[in-house]
């Protein structure tokens, strides 16, 4: 299935396309497929019947050098990093119209791999990485270096110039979306990248560097090393020739990698870590029950397996009874089904281990004292798979695990506030600060909290709305740097200045 289909394929379509599909399962080094130096796999286990859908190349610290060593080799030789930004462009450009070409294949691919319903990796994941790719690549001959205004002697330029070898180490929630965010940039700036994806992920990872070797990036540019975090991703952030690493994921993980670098050559590290955002429901929301629906597609969507997910729903206590029991309706809508169904809203988990690791913040919860008002159990939507009721609890203390702690899964703490000191006050209570939701029909309440509230985000009267041209990241223990927008070049280029004497 290599081409995108005409028309909507079914479930039985879907089905048996997965039964023959082409899954690369090597690491792809200098625009080669190869086994890992070791000769060790790891098996690629699907979420949805949990059969094993191929044994992947395990990478280790051999593997990372050889793909350093290879990235570092085609970016001194300058046949990408010294391209007019023009041409890089026409490559890259080729390079998303081929991921749109195989947007059937790669959307089957990831949903085998993390269980997404179909639905949203053929309609949402793929064609935004291809559009961002696109997007990056349209912005490059688009940004000016800059003149300083100097004494007349001097002439003195600001030029925007590649790091050099950039490591990458993306999460399994949005594989090739999270992968896109950084490789875009990264490549239309002129860098060489090294991606390692999580271990959960790596098929669509594998896939799109050959594409990519397809539209014309050079063989080395782009190499991807699956393997574990404890020694693929070790050895990248401790490589001494990687000149910086973008990593989303746990801020656990997180701060390994500042350590990393500090160990070894103080290479850049950009972040975006967990996050535990704040979705406030005013008395005065113009919409209570687009509030109900962004509420529960905010922690429900992709089973709560999303960084951004309102993951606290603060809701004013005059409404709190109403808005919980529109919750559990909306709930008890949200049935999970296989994946390979174009019907199925709610996939499953990514893998057997996480879904204990949900229920066991779920029995938690309950020690605690929270109130379960629906779901709280894992559920055989398919024999052999890992799904997950979604769930919501109230009755929920800010202080409690369930408001602390990045569940990752569709678990829904709500907490009530009297007013708006306290919903601010709750809502920074937080060691995160990713996102958070607003709803009210108070112009001047939407202003004054949008500035009061810690996060990079603040959506008003909506919930995870955005796209290519604004800024995604976060502050506090979240992280630092932005990925999307023109801003997201800042990761990915070091400013030179060169000061000319003229007399």
């Amino acid at each position: 299935m290599s081409d995108k289909t005409q028309t909507a394929p079914t479930r039985d379509d879907w089905q048996a396309h997965s039964l023959d599909l082409d899954i690369r399962s090597g690491i792809y080094i200098d625009g080669a497929f190869g086994s890992a130096a070791s000769g060790e796999t790891f098996a690629c286990v699907s979420p949805i019947d949990g059969r094993t859908l191929a044994h992947i190349a395990a990478g280790d610290d051999a593997d990372v050098d050889r793909a350093v060593r290879s990235a570092r080799a085609a970016f001194e030789g300058g046949a990408w990093s010294l391209l007019a930004p023009a041409k890089r462009k026409r490559v890259l450009l080729k390079f998303a119209e081929l991921i749109r070409r195989h947007q059937d294949e790669l959307a089957l691919l990831e949903t085998l791999d993390v269980g997404k319903p179909i639905r949203f990796s053929r309609t949402v994941d793929i064609p935004l990485a291809a559009d961002c790719v696109a997007w990056n690549a349209e912005l490059i001959d688009k940004m000016y270096d800059e003149v300083a205004p100097t004494d007349p002697s001097v002439q003195a330029t600001i030029r925007r110039e590649p790091v050099g070898v950039v490591g990458m180490v993306v999460p399994w929630n949005f594989p090739l979306l999270m992968a896109a965010w950084k490789f875009g940039p990264a490549l239309a700036a002129g860098n060489s990248v090294v991606l390692k994806p999580a271990e959960q992920s790596p098929l669509t990872a594998l896939r799109v560097a050959e594409l990519a070797v397809e539209a014309g990036v050079p063989a080395g540019v782009f190499n991807v090393v699956p393997g574990f975090g404890h020694t693929a991703g070790k050895a990248l952030g401790l490589h001494a020739d990687v000149d910086m690493v973008a990593f989303t994921g746990s801020t656990e993980v997180g701060k390994y990698f500042l350590t990393y670098a500090g160990q070894s050559n103080m290479k850049q590290v950009w972040l975006e870590c967990g996050g535990k955002s704040p979705h406030i429901v005013f008395a005065d929301a113009y919409d209570l029950d687009a509030a109900v629906k962004a509420a529960g597609m905010g922690i429900f969507f992709n089973s709560g397996q999303v960084c951004n997910a309102g993951s606290r729903l603060l809701v004013q206590r005059s409404i709190h009874d109403e808005f919980v029991e529109k919750l559990k309706a909306f709930a008890a809508r949200m049935v999970p089904g296989d994946p390979l169904d174009p019907k199925t809203v709610l996939g499953s988990v990514v893998s057997q281990e996480h879904l204990e690791a949900i229920c066991g913040h779920v029995e938690t919860a309950r020690r605690s004292g929270a109130v379960l008002e629906a779901g709280g159990s894992a559920v055989a939507a398919v024999p052999g798979g890992s799904y997950m009721q979604p769930t919501v609890f109230s009755g929920v203390d800010n202080r409690m695990p369930l408001a602390q702690e990045e569940v990752f899964g569709p678990v829904l703490a709500v907490i009530p506030f009297d007013d708006e000191a306290e919903a601010v006050r709750i809502a920074n209570d937080s060691m995160y600060g990713l996102a958070a939701g607003l709803w009210t029909s108070d112009l001047s309440r939407s202003h004054r909290l949008a500035r009061q509230i810690r996060s990079g985000i603040v959506w008003v009267n909506t919930y995870d709305a955005g796209d290519m041209t604004v800024p995604f990241g976060g502050v506090k223990q979240t992280g630092f740097g932005r990925d999307r927008s023109p801003h997201a070049f800042d990761k990915y280029t070091q400013l030179k200045t060169v000061w000319i004497h003229v007399g």
